[in-house]
């Protein structure tokens, strides 16, 4: 057998490189590029094989190792999971900044493969710089810490050990229902020592995601159950993105005279004005689409994990006949709340259920009334960014920028009060446009993960939605758009604070504590001058006050050569209204009436829960 010796990171970074994959029939690097901020532990072996391969495999450089992960995140959604990036780091801190960013990629199912630096297998020198010493497990290193957030987990302690372990991982991160992220320790001495690896290893390996086809029983199951429906509605997830089946469901909704709702991940799956579309589900969701839900007889879910905010924890689905077909490539998912299980690919498996439904069609009137419910919807927003508010609202800015944005530029939101605000009010103009990251409601996602939209999408205008808490939380990867030439159009509206928990705090009958600025301890009374920040990492930028101002800025911003921040200053006490119910502890005991009300509000919703049994003992 013919071998070649090298070390244990020049074998990784070669077999990296050796993996390829096609995209619209086009050959491609599965992995096109690495995300690093090298230090010891990854800087001696893993960085010196890197930079050997910079034409195959580029090496780019961010500010902070978890921004960085976050930006291969969105990178993969951005490619529907058809292309992987890598981030990696060094031996401590730089590792466990990755943990977050993990836990995006493992709530969201999207692929990301971590390779981080280990402290040395020998342990001769221990203690080592950053390491966390565990007394009675000397093999726990702060790499265990990656055990709770990735579908794959490995540390290498033998060189020959990468042979069996990355096609593994890999196997993990194309599997449509395993997926998630990657990650690899690198003990440092590993990382250096030399092996004869099999040359056949570095083959270059031409990959494809299978499409699991579905039962044929749970198919007959699920056609007979919504071949009896008289008011069904399908969940559009954001599988159906990543299935690349929106054609077909689209095709499945229309012939069959279906309504259809989306998930956050699944917004944009239809557009605006498509005719069977009824609007966002659940708590950041619409009226029509929830009063649709709450009456629906047999609801049909592809490609979501059912999320509570998609499901108003379990509130929002209120006719106790309601039947639940879940579709999903995942197990797990498809079986959650006693639904009708279909396990298989979204586009393969609605194929075989149009088969099976025969000539089923839903009643005429059921969807002539999701056409109505919508209307009302869309009239209420219009009078709602109608409305005289200064500063303006959330809506009113997101509407500002809606009516004049590309049809197919690419939005990137993520937690705090924008998401939902952009879920209910943006109206998609083309299809997979969107990126709301609400898997795991990560704030600071915003602006790497608009870094890593542009990085993927390069031929278009990406718009990053951004609360002052994000960006005060994460903001240097502004700096990293700028000095790799991947602009994004920054949109940072200024509501002095956190201000959608501030509201979760009033809902609930708490007094506003520690959320705004103003209600926070504090010594001067002090506002970021986001322009001057933004304009230090070398971005355009401009303060704007009103609609009008936004909107010239905005094309201002479109026509610049680098990436550009818009600030806006805007309501910390106005909000879209239209979701539904959502469960959050509140105490049962208070000496505020305000939480007491809010308390029995609670008990109240929790009886509409699907499943729930909720009584005193």
């Amino acid at each position: 057998m013919e071998t070649v010796q090298l070390t244990t990171g020049q074998a990784i970074v070669r077999w990296l490189v050796a993996q390829r994959t096609a995209i619209d029939g086009v050959e491609v690097p599965l992995f096109p590029g690495v995300f690093g901020i090298f230090g010891h532990g990854n800087v001696v072996s893993l960085a010196e094989a890197l930079s050997k391969v910079q034409d195959e495999l580029p090496t780019w450089r961010g500010h902070n190792e978890q921004s960085m992960a976050l930006a291969a995140v969105a990178f993969a959604k951005a490619k529907r999971r058809r292309q992987i990036m890598i981030a990696t780091s060094s031996v401590g801190p730089g590792s466990t900044n990755m943990v977050t960013a993990a836990a995006v990629a493992h709530a969201n199912r999207l692929p990301l493969l971590l390779i981080s630096g280990d402290t040395f297998q020998h342990r001769i020198v221990d203690p080592v710089l950053q390491q966390v010493e565990h007394f009675a497990s000397p093999s726990t290193t702060v790499s265990d810490a990656f055990r709770a957030v990735t579908r794959f987990w490995d540390r290498i302690t033998r060189p020959e050990q990468i042979i069996q372990s990355l096609p593994q991982a890999l196997g993990i991160m194309l599997d449509p229902a395993e997926c998630g992220p990657a990650y690899i320790g690198l003990p440092q001495d590993i990382a250096a020592e030399a092996y004869g690896f099999p040359v056949r290893f570095f083959e270059t390996t031409l990959h494809s995601i299978r499409r699991p086809g579905p039962d044929a029983g749970e198919i007959a199951t699920a056609a007979t159950a919504l071949g009896a429906a008289a008011k069904p509605l399908l969940i559009a997830g954001g599988g159906v993105h990543y299935s690349d089946a929106v054609a077909e469901f689209t095709a499945f909704a229309v012939a069959r005279r279906i309504p259809v709702v989306e998930t956050v991940a699944g917004k944009a799956t239809l557009v605006h004005d498509h005719p069977n579309f009824a609007g966002p589900i659940g708590v950041t969701g619409s009226t029509s689409a929830n009063e649709l839900a709450a009456d629906a007889d047999v609801v049909v879910a592809v490609g979501t994990r059912l999320q509570d905010f998609t499901t108003g924890s379990w509130s929002v689905f209120r006719n106790p006949r309601m039947k639940l077909i879940s579709i999903n490539v995942g197990r797990f998912d498809a079986a959650k709340h006693h639904a009708i299980s279909v396990v298989g690919d979204a586009r393969a498996s609605l194929e075989a259920l149009d088969k099976a439904l025969g000539d089923y069609r839903s009643p005429a009137e059921w969807l002539d009334r999701s056409t109505t419910l919508q209307s009302e919807w869309r009239d209420y927003l219009d009078s709602y960014v109608g409305g005289d508010f200064d500063p303006p609202t959330y809506a009113q800015v997101i509407r500002a920028i809606n009516d004049i944005v590309d049809d197919d530029d690419y939005q990137v939101a993520a937690a705090g009060g924008l998401p939902g605000e952009i879920n209910m009010g943006w109206e998609a103009k083309s299809v997979g446009s969107i990126d709301i990251e609400y898997g795991y409601s990560c704030m600071g996602y915003e602006i790497p993960g608009a870094w890593g939209a542009k990085m993927a999408l390069p031929d278009r205008d990406v718009i990053s939605w951004v609360g002052d808490g994000s960006y005060l939380m994460m903001n240097s990867d502004i700096h990293s758009t700028v000095a790799t030439g991947q602009k994004v159009i920054f949109i940072v509206c200024d509501n002095g604070g956190f201000a959608v928990i501030n509201r979760l705090q009033l809902n609930t009958g708490g007094e506003e504590f520690n959320n705004l600025l103003q209600h926070t301890r504090r010594v001067n009374d002090t506002r970021v001058d986001f322009v001057k920040h933004s304009e230090s990492m070398g971005a355009l930028a401009e303060k704007v006050t009103g609609i009008e101002e936004l909107q010239a800025a905005f094309r201002r911003a479109k026509a610049a050569d680098r990436s550009y921040v818009i600030v806006i200053e805007t309501d910390p006490y106005q909000w879209t209204e239209g979701g539904t119910w959502w469960e959050v502890g509140i105490p049962e005991v208070s000496d505020r009436d305000q939480v007491l009300v809010a308390r029995a509000e609670l008990d109240a919703e929790r009886k509409h829960q699907r499943l729930g049994t909720w009584s005193k003992p």
